[in-house]
Parts: C-alpha cells; sequence; structure tokens
C-alpha cells in the first residue's frame, strides 16, 4: 500500500524571509545610513581640513554617536510595536472569553473574505477556534503571530552593529587615502559599498536588485555631495 505523502511542513524560504524581515530591515537601514552618514560627514569634513587628527576623531565620533542613536531608535520603536501587539492579543483574548459565538462569526467572514464558501468558512472557522482561537483570529483579523511577536532586541543589535560596519568603510578609507584623494575614494567606495548593501537587501527580500542598487547609490551620492559642498564653503569663507 502506497503511503500518502504528509504535507504539513512549511515552506522553509518562505519561513525564513519572514522569520528575518524584521531584523533585515533594520540592519539594512543601519548600514545604509551607517555608510551614507558617516561618508557625508567625512567628506564635508575632508573638504575643509586635512588635518588626520580631526577626521579620525570626526569619525569615530560620529560612528559611536550613529550607531548608539540607531540602536536605541530601533529598540524603542520596535519595542512600541511589540506592545501594541499584546496589547491587541490581550484585547482579542477578552472579547473570546465575552462573545465567542460573535469572534467564531467573524472568522468566518474572515474565511469567506479569501474566497471560501459560507459552508467551508464556517467549518474552517470552527476546526480553527476548537485548536487555537487566539492564534486564529490574530493572523486572519490582526495579521499578528502570536509565536512570532517583534523583537526589539534583534532589531536595535542588527541595527547599532550594522550602522557600525557600513561606516568603517568611509572611515578607513577617508583616514588612509593620500589627501588628494580622500574625497574621491571615499565617494568610490561608498558607491560600491551602497551596490553591496542594495544587492544583499534585494537577494534576502526577493525584491528587484537594480531597483534597490539605484535607490541606494543616487541617495548616499546626494548626500555626499551636498556635504562635500557645504564643507568646501566651510573651508573657504570660514
Amino acid at each position: 500500500m502506497t503511503e500518502t505523502p504528509h504535507h504539513t511542513a512549511s515552506f522553509p524560504d518562505e519561513d525564513a524571509v519572514s522569520g528575518r524581515l524584521n531584523a533585515l530591515r533594520a540592519g539594512v537601514l543601519g548600514a545604509n545610513d551607517g555608510i551614507v552618514s558617516i561618508a557625508a560627514l567625512l567628506v564635508g569634513v575632508v573638504a575643509a581640513t586635512n588635518d588626520a587628527t580631526v577626521i579620525l576623531t570626526t569619525a569615530l565620533a560620529g560612528i559611536a554617536a550613529g550607531a548608539l542613536s540607531m540602536g536605541v531608535g530601533e529598540y524603542v520603536s520596535v519595542s512600541s510595536q511589540r506592545d501594541a501587539e499584546r496589547a491587541q492579543l490581550e484585547r482579542e483574548k477578552a472579547w473570546h472569553d465575552h462573545r465567542p459565538e460573535w469572534e467564531l462569526d467573524q472568522l468566518t467572514r474572515l474565511h469567506m473574505e479569501t474566497g471560501m464558501s459560507e459552508a467551508t468558512a464556517r467549518a474552517a472557522a470552527i476546526e480553527q477556534t476548537a485548536f487555537d482561537p487566539l492564534a486564529a483570529h490574530a493572523r486572519a483579523h490582526l495579521g499578528i503571530d502570536p509565536e512570532e511577536l517583534v523583537n526589539p532586541w534583534h532589531a536595535a543589535f542588527a541595527s547599532l552593529f550594522a550602522f557600525t560596519l557600513g561606516g568603517i568603510f568611509p572611515l578607513l578609507t577617508a583616514v588612509l587615502a593620500p589627501d588628494a584623494l580622500k574625497v574621491p575614494l571615499t565617494f568610490l567606495v561608498v558607491i560600491i559599498a551602497l551596490a553591496v548593501s542594495g544587492t544583499v537587501s534585494a537577494r534576502l527580500g526577493h525584491a528587484p536588485r537594480l531597483r534597490a542598487i539605484v535607490r541606494n547609490v543616487v541617495g548616499g551620492s546626494l548626500a555626499m555631495a551636498i556635504t562635500y559642498g557645504i564643507g568646501t564653503f566651510a573651508g573657504v569663507h570660514l
């Protein structure tokens, strides 16, 4: 007798993307911010002075301040999101305790909106409610998986470390390159780093690669050009 295969396993690739989106968002944002912020800061300083001590001090202070700011900001933001998700789950639990029939009807309607017939939707709602009513309603009604609430620590550390890593590339270029090549080499290194960052984020998120690269490179180049202009003005006139 042929054994019928069980199709209970989820798709690993889809689950991996879903599980890492929050940390991916924080990491990509942190890396891009570190690359662009520190590079823009340094080309502005280099345009005004060639003092190696000033350049290094500015870079280190910028990386420390930016990384900590990004980490704290992500922690606060994601903590607020997690608190909101928990509050929604608590309200959903209270509604299940006080009006179970109404919640069952709502879950049925939600299933019908996905294309199920009323009979099928009702049967699915009854079966899900018998197994785990809170999880079923949270996913269908709120778009929240109670088992996978966002983690503020993951987002905070991803952003902090990514910002630091991103800022190291323009720092090394601006400090180690010859004076005459500091600005052009910093521009070149940043463009390459932003292209790599865009490629990685697009690949992990299964998004169009060219669009991500162009968006990163154009935005970063514009930021550096503006701060270079400000630094040049400051170095000449102030």
